[in-house]
């Protein structure tokens, strides 16, 4: 099975970094000043900061990411299947498949899309997995 990657809203960081990282015991991994990644038993969570009037996207690494969303870790094989596939379909792309953090720790595949109901999910890989919560 593939970790499992989930994006979500927080009004506080600090709280939110106390409460997964003290009370629950997961790792920390990449962060910035408004989001940082957890690891929750070896599936990727991220705290977004983002208030009640602003839970649209967040800038990482160049993009707006939309919050919320959520997606699937593939590997580089499986996105790249599925990213011909829903070219092939004509999706439009929330953020087209490009590498993020490139030549950095954590580089990854990336891409987005929405459900027909406006959920956005993200698809990412990494060429090493080791790299999902590397800082």
């Amino acid at each position: 099975m593939r970790p499992f990657h989930l994006a979500f809203p927080v009004d506080d960081l600090s709280a939110a970094r106390d409460f997964y990282v003290d009370t629950l015991g997961c790792g920390e991994g990449r962060s910035s000043d408004r989001w940082a990644d957890f690891d929750l038993y070896g599936h990727q969570i991220v705290a977004h900061l983002a208030t009640a009037t602003d839970r649209s996207s967040n800038p990482v690494d160049g993009h707006d990411v939309p919050i919320p969303h959520f997606g699937v870790v593939l590997t580089m094989t499986d996105f790249e299947l599925l990213a011909l596939r829903l070219k092939a379909r004509g999706v439009t792309f929330g953020i087209e498949p490009h590498v993020r953090f490139a030549s950095q720790p954590g580089e990854q595949a990336t891409m987005f899309v929405r459900d027909p109901s406006g959920n956005a999910l993200e698809f990412k890989a990494f060429a090493n997995d080791d790299q999902l919560f590397a800082t």
